[in-house]
Order: C-alpha cells, then sequence, then structure tokens
C-alpha cells in the first residue's frame, strides 16, 4: 500500500546530505569522493521507489486525488498499512542500503588495489 514511502524517506535525506558533503568537497578539493558513493545509493533509491509507486499506481493502491492513498480512506485499513510500511518498506530500504555498502567496500578494495605498487616475482 505505502511500503515505498520508506525508501523515499531515506532517499530524501541522504539527497541532502549529498549536497551537504558535497560543498565541503568542493572546498577540500582532493581525496576520494564521497559525492559519487552516496549518487549511487540516490539513485538505486529513486530508482526503486518510482517502480514501486508505478506499481501501486497500477493496481489502484495510489491515486492523484486525496487522500492519494486509498488505504487512507476506510480508518480500518490504516494500521496494515502502517504495518506493511514498518516491516516491507523498512526491509527494502535496508535491503538496498546493504547492496550500497557492499558497492562501496568494492570499490574502495579496487581502488586500494590500484594504487598499491606491484611487486616483481
Amino acid at each position: 500500500m505505502a511500503c515505498f514511502l520508506v525508501p523515499a524517506g531515506e532517499a530524501v535525506v541522504t539527497t541532502v546530505v549529498q549536497k551537504m558533503v558535497k560543498k565541503k568537497e568542493k572546498e577540500q578539493q582532493k581525496g576520494f569522493k564521497w559525492t559519487q558513493r552516496l549518487g549511487w545509493l540516490n539513485r538505486m533509491l529513486w530508482g526503486g521507489v518510482a517502480l514501486l509507486a508505478l506499481e501501486h499506481i497500477w493496481h489502484g493502491e495510489v491515486v492523484p486525488w486525496p487522500p492519494f492513498l486509498t488505504a487512507m480512506k476506510n480508518p480500518a485499513d490504516i494500521p496494515p498499512m502502517l504495518n506493511e510500511m514498518a516491516k516491507v518498506g523498512t526491509t527494502m530500504a535496508v535491503a538496498v542500503t546493504c547492496v550500497w555498502l557492499l558497492m562501496v567496500l568494492v570499490a574502495e578494495i579496487i581502488v586500494a588495489k590500484s594504487k598499491k605498487p606491484v611487486e616483481e616475482v
């Protein structure tokens, strides 16, 4: 029903953090760029949110008129909606973030290996 709102909230926060980090990186002008890595996370989150929102629109769970979420029309549907957001939405946000952390780790290992001098055999 509204599980995509949890990753959307995370995407908003990470987008703001990316903008703040970008300003600091411009001042420093050197070193490794976190904005690129945060950009990966933002693209993954916003892309997932867009696909999930489209899927929810397709199934009639999200409509273009207030209250936008069809579960909000009936007060009895609100607790299951919040439960879905808590369980499914949080799981999706955590899963995407874990995949991103793995991507950053692999990228850091690759960068570290490329800077290491090659030993002769």
